[in-house]
C-alpha cells in the first residue's frame, strides 16, 4: 500500500510535465481509488493507524477517511442512519464504562499527585502499599464468605462469655479469646444443609486456596517486573546518555518537585561517572585487603547484633509462657504482660538497624548502589531471623504447654501487628514531625528529613509476613491489617506532603521495586508458608478447640472426605486420583521436571534475546561509525573540491565562460516528467 500523498504538488507548471490538467487529475484519482481499496481491506485497526501514518494533510486524510467509510458502509446490511447511531451508543456506553471504572479505582488522583509532587521514586511505595492492600482485601473476602459467615449462622462456638475491658484491642485475649477473630472460635461440625457444609474442608481449602493465589500472583508480578527492570534495562541503554536523555519523569508538575528531579538526575549522572572511573582506577593489593577486612568486620558485627537479638527474644519469651502459667488469666496485669514481647521485638526493629546505619559508615564499597543492597540484606535478615525465632518458639513449645495453642499463635500475631503498627505511628511524629520541626527552626543544618522507601517498604513487608503467618491462627487478621494499611497510606501522604522531602539518592527505583518483590517472595512468603504447611501436616490440632479437633493433623481431614466418597460410583473417580496421583511421588516428580524443563527453555530463549539485543545495538554503533566515516569523506571531497576552485586561473575561466555551460545550465532545475513518478517515491513514505 502506497503511504504518501496521491496529490502533486502545488505550484507545478503543468506545461513542463508534459501533461494536460485533466490528466494529471486522472492520474490521482486512479492512485487515490487505488489506495482507498487497499484501505478498504484492512481491520479496523489496522485502517485507523494506516490513514493516521498517511504522509498528507489534516483535510487530505480526512477525505480518504470518509471514502473508505463509504465504502464499508455500503457494504452492510443495516442502513447508514441506523448503523451510525449504533456506533455512536456504543462509543458512548463504553467512554462511560471506563470513566467508571476510574472512578471506583482506590486512590486513583491521590496517587497521580504524590507521582506528580514527588516522583516516581516515591509514588513505588505507595503502589507497593496499595498491591499489598489488594491481597488483603482479597484474604479477608474469602476468609470471611466460606469461614466466617458459615460459622456466625450455624452457631458460634462460644464457651463463656468475658466482659470487653478495653485492653483486648491491644493483647487479642480476654473478650476476643471465643470469637471468630481466632481459630478457637470454630468448630468442625458439618453444617446440615443442602449440600452440607463441611466446616473442616472449608477451613483448609480456603487457606490452601489463599495461600496458592498468593504465590503464583507474586511469581507472575516478579517475573514481569524482572523483565521489564532488569532484562531490557541492561547494556549501554541505561548509561549517561539514556539517563540525560530519557530518564525525566514528565509526571512530575510541582516545582519544588522539579528541582528535586534535577538534583536526582545530577547524582545518578555523578554515581554513573563514579562508577566508570573507579572501574578504571585499579586499587592497591593493601587498600584491596582493608577495605575488605572492614566489610568483613562489619558484617560480623551486624551478624552478632541479629543473632543476639533473636537469642532474647527466644528466652524473653520462653520466660513470659512460663510467666503466665503462673498468672490468672482474668488479671489485668498478667494480660498487659503480653505486650512485653511485642514492644521488645518492635524496639530491636527500630533501634539496631539505626545501629546498621552506623556500622555502614566505616564501610567503602565502589558501587553506590551495593551500599544500598547490602543495607536491605542486613536489614531483611534482621527481620525474617526474629520472625523465624518466633515461629521456633511458637511451633515447638507453646503446643505442649497450652490447650488451645493455635488461638495463643493468633493472639500473638495480632498483638506483633498491633504495637508494629502504633510504633509506625510514633516513628511518623517522632521521626518525621519533629525531625522536620528541628531541622527547619532549630538546627537548620539538618534541613528537611527525606522520605526512606527501603525503610518503609520493610516495613510493609515484615507487616505482611506476620499477616500471611496469621492467616492460619487468625482468619479474620486480614481485616485487621486492611485498616491498618489505609491508615498508613493517609498519614504518609500527609506527612510526605509537610515533613519530607523525597530522597536525593534514588538509583534505579525501578529496580529496587523489583527486589522488594523478590524480598515479598523469598523469604517473606517461602517463610510463612512453610510455617504454615508445617502446622498443617506434622503437628497436631487441639483437643478442645478449633475446627480439627479429634484429628492427628489438620490434613487428615483430606483423608476423612476422600474415604467418604470412596463408596459412591459417581465420586470415585475423585478418590482415584487422590490415592493414586496427588498422593504418588512420581507425580510430584514429574511435576517438578516439567518445570524444571519449562524454565530451562524460557532461560534459553531469554539467552537467545540477549544475543539478538547486543547484535541489534552492535548494528546501530556500527551503523554510526559508518555515517561518521562517510560525513568525514564527503567534508573531505568538498574541501579538495574548494581548494581545486580556489586555485584555477582567472583568465583561463573569462576565456571559457561562453564556451563552457555555467553551473545553473550544468545543473537544471526544470522538472521533467517521468510517467512513473509515482512508483519511484519509496513504499515506506
Amino acid at each position: 500500500m502506497r503511504r504518501m500523498s496521491v496529490y502533486p504538488q502545488h505550484g507545478t507548471a503543468l506545461e513542463n510535465l508534459g501533461l494536460t490538467a485533466q490528466e494529471i487529475r486522472q492520474e490521482v484519482e486512479n492512485n487515490t481509488s487505488e489506495l482507498v481499496s487497499d484501505l478498504s481491506d484492512l481491520s479496523a485497526g489496522a485502517r485507523f493507524q494506516a490513514i493516521r501514518s498517511l504522509p498528507m494533510s489534516y483535510n487530505e486524510r480526512k477525505t480518504i477517511r470518509n471514502r473508505v467509510n463509504n465504502i464499508k458502509l455500503s457494504k452492510t446490511i443495516l442502513p447508514t442512519d441506523c448503523r451510525q447511531q449504533m456506533s455512536l451508543s456504543f462509543r458512548r456506553f463504553r467512554a462511560s464504562l471506563i470513566s467508571t471504572r476510574q472512578r471506583l479505582v482506590v486512590w486513583q488522583d491521590t496517587l497521580k499527585e504524590i507521582g506528580g509532587r514527588f516522583g516516581t521514586s516515591v509514588l513505588s511505595y505507595f503502589l507497593f502499599l496499595k498491591w499489598l492492600l489488594k491481597f488483603n482485601v482479597f484474604s479477608f473476602v474469602i476468609n470471611f464468605c466460606f469461614i466466617t459467615i458459615p460459622q456466625i449462622v450455624h452457631a458460634p462456638n462460644i464457651s463463656h462469655v468475658t466482659g470487653f475491658r478495653g485492653l483486648e484491642l491491644l493483647t487479642g485475649v480476654g473478650y476476643f479469646n471465643q470469637t471468630v477473630l481466632f481459630y478457637g472460635g470454630y468448630d468442625g461440625e458439618v453444617i446440615v444443609s443442602k449440600p452440607a457444609y463441611n466446616m473442616q474442608l472449608a477451613y483448609f481449602f480456603t487457606i490452601a486456596a489463599y495461600m496458592v493465589l498468593c504465590g503464583l500472583s507474586l511469581i507472575y508480578s516478579m517475573s514481569r517486573t524482572f523483565q521489564k527492570n532488569f532484562v531490557l534495562e541492561t547494556g549501554p541503554v541505561s548509561g549517561g546518555a539514556w539517563r540525560l536523555l530519557c530518564s525525566w519523569d514528565f509526571s512530575v508538575v510541582n516545582e519544588k518537585a522539579i528541582q528535586y528531579n534535577k538534583n536526582n538526575l545530577g547524582i545518578q549522572l555523578k554515581e554513573s561517572l563514579s562508577e566508570r572511573l573507579q572501574m578504571k582506577n585499579k586499587i592497591s593489593l593493601s587498600d584491596r585487603i582493608k577495605h575488605l577486612s572492614l566489610n568483613l568486620v562489619a558484617w560480623l558485627l551486624c551478624l552478632l547484633l541479629a543473632v543476639g537479638s533473636g537469642a532474647g527474644i527466644y528466652f524473653l519469651g520462653t520466660e513470659q509462657l512460663t510467666f503466665s502459667f503462673n498468672q490468672d488469666p482474668n488479671d489485668l496485669v498478667s494480660e498487659a504482660s503480653t505486650l512485653l514481647l511485642p514492644v521488645v521485638v518492635s524496639l530491636i526493629n527500630l533501634i539496631v538497624p539505626l545501629l546498621y546505619s552506623l556500622i555502614g559508615k566505616m564501610e567503602t564499597y565502589s558501587n553506590p548502589r551495593a551500599k544500598i543492597y547490602i543495607s536491605i540484606t542486613r536489614n531483611i535478615i534482621l527481620k525474617m531471623s526474629l520472625l523465624g525465632i518466633l515461629c521456633f518458639y511458637w511451633l515447638n513449645f507453646v503446643p505442649d504447654r497450652i490447650s488451645c495453642w493455635e488461638s495463643f499463635v493468633g493472639q500473638s500475631v495480632y498483638r506483633l501487628l498491633i504495637i508494629d503498627f502504633i510504633f509506625c505511628l510514633l516513628g511518623i511524629f517522632f521521626g518525621e514531625f519533629l525531625r522536620n520541626v528541628i531541622g527547619t527552626m532549630c538546627i537548620q543544618s539538618l534541613g528537611v528529613p527525606e522520605f526512606d522507601i527501603a525503610r518503609n517498604v520493610l516495613d510493609l513487608i515484615y507487616a505482611q509476613t506476620l499477616a500471611w503467618i496469621g492467616i492460619y491462627f487468625s482468619p479474620l487478621l486480614p481485616a485487621m491489617q486492611v485498616l491498618k494499611l489505609f491508615i498508613i497510606f493517609y498519614l504518609k501522604k500527609l506527612s510526605l506532603s509537610m515533613n519530607c522531602q523525597p530522597p536525593k539518592h534514588t538509583g534505579r527505583a525501578a529496580q529496587i521495586q523489583t527486589v522488594f518483590i523478590a524480598l515479598l517472595f523469598f523469604p517473606s512468603f517461602v517463610g510463612a508458608l512453610s510455617v504454615v504447611a508445617f502446622t498443617v501436616w506434622s503437628l497436631q490440632p487441639s483437643d478442645q478447640c478449633g475446627p480439627f479437633q479429634g484429628l492427628k493433623t489438620p490434613f487428615y481431614t483430606i483423608f476423612n472426605w476422600t474415604d467418604s466418597i470412596q463408596g459412591p460410583p459417581e465420586t470415585n473417580w475423585v478418590w482415584w486420583i487422590f490415592e493414586n496421583v496427588l498422593r504418588s511421588e512420581l507425580f510430584y516428580y514429574l511435576i517438578s521436571l516439567i518445570v524444571l524443563v519449562i524454565t530451562f527453555f524460557l532461560w534459553q530463549i531469554t539467552q537467545g534475546r540477549k544475543q539478538l539485543i547486543k547484535s541489534l545495538r552492535a548494528q546501530i554503533v556500527n551503523g554510526g561509525k559508518d555515517k561518521a566515516f562517510l560525513l568525514n569523506k564527503l567534508q573531505n571531497v568538498q574541501k579538495q573540491r574548494r581548494e581545486i576552485a580556489s586555485y584555477s586561473p582567472q583568465p583561463f575561466r573569462r576565456s571559457m565562460r561562453g564556451s563552457v555551460p555555467t553551473v545553473a545550465q550544468e545543473f537544471d532545475q526544470t522538472p521533467h516528467y517521468n510517467p512513473n513518478w509515482i512508483n519511484t517515491l519509496p513504499m515506506d513514505m
